[in-house]
């Protein structure tokens, strides 16, 4: 077999695997507030995220363009192979090390500072497509901002419209709306993160020649979006303990506004083809729901944590790509 031939299909597999870590790693962000509130049982919950993951994957792929050509150009990029390689495997490390520890990280982040520490590595910093880059760690750094103020704003107004209400019968009728909100989630998540892949598997294509415009092969769509709604079927329990618990206590109202606010957040992104993280957007909005209800039942340490995950994870996963590519660039 020709070897620029094994080389992408090892890169395919390699993405997909990916796909499939970020399936388990990020959709327990998805159901982790239904899963709280019970307004779904986990083993419901996890096959009804699988399959929202993967209708949402095969809707878009303007995310999947974005990541293709916006970072690097995969038309002029050296050692493109290799370059891709590194990034995936430095990604798909990072997101293990973070699920095993129970630390809702960003798979967006991980994979982008994979892909430009990477391409640096190879290339110098000439090779970062810098408006495009930056528009990226626009979005990365605004998404979550905009989550918790907009998870403030609905939580707020549920607060005093329905203040009046009979407690127990209006946490009942949420808990079932939280069902849609969920789903809805898990349709976002499918829609923004399962383009990261498909993405990556293009540039690996145009850069080995088997493929020539940015357009997504439909087999990489469809492939992407399985790859996902198998990870999702597996579930990612620690990370359901810690977004679903350990920031807030939630109820079926708390969880319908944050539902609510990320889902709107994510899809607005992907709308306008730009990758966000959806761990930074369900946790942003869960924090702003919480401190619209009760500043001080906000379990802050737990937030400290995971913002600071946040914040190392592009210069740990920069570092560790161009490691990777050092390493693999011998044998390759």
């Amino acid at each position: 077999m020709d070897s620029i031939l094994l080389i992408t299909i090892v890169i395919v597999i390699l993405a997909l695997s990916f796909d499939f870590i970020n399936g388990f790693h990020d959709t327990a962000n998805a159901i982790a507030t239904s899963v709280s509130t019970k307004a779904l049982r986990p083993r419901v919950a996890v096959i009804l995220a699988a399959i929202m993951n993967f209708l949402g994957a095969m809707t878009f792929t303007g995310v999947a363009k974005t990541i293709t050509k916006d970072i690097v150009d995969p038309f002029t990029l050296d050692n493109g192979s290799v370059v891709i390689m590194a990034a995936l495997l430095s990604a798909i490390a990072w997101n293990l090390i973070t699920w095993y520890f129970g630390i809702p990280s960003s798979s967006s982040h991980a994979l982008i500072g994979s892909i430009a520490g990477a391409a640096i590595a190879a290339s110098g910093m000439q090779i970062l497509n810098y408006n495009g880059f930056i528009k990226i760690l626009q979005a990365l750094i605004f998404s979550p901002v905009l989550a918790f103020i907009l998870g403030f704003i609905i939580y707020t107004i549920f607060k005093h419209s329905f203040k009046n209400f009979n407690l127990a019968k209006t946490n009942k009728r949420f808990r079932y709306f939280q069902i849609v909100t969920a789903s809805m989630q898990a349709y976002t998540h499918g829609m923004n993160d399962a383009q990261k892949a498909m993405g990556i598997i293009t540039m690996a294509l145009i850069a080995n020649n088997f493929h020539t415009t940015t357009d997504i092969p439909f087999w990489v769509q469809f492939s992407c979006a399985l790859a996902m709604g198998l990870g999702t079927s597996v579930g990612g329990w620690r990370i359901i303990k810690t977004v679903g618990g350990r920031i807030m206590k939630i109820k079926p109202v708390n969880g319908v506004a944050a539902d609510l606010s990320s889902a709107l957040i994510i899809f607005g992104a992907t709308y306008i083809h730009l990758p966000v993280s959806t761990t930074h957007v369900i946790s942003s909005s869960i924090l702003g729901v919480g401190t619209s209800h009760r500043v001080k039942g906000v379990k802050w340490d737990t937030a400290k944590r995971m913002v600071m995950t946040w914040f190392i994870t592009l210069p740990i996963t920069i570092l560790l790509s161009a490691l990777f590519y050092f390493f693999l660039a011998v044998f390759m």
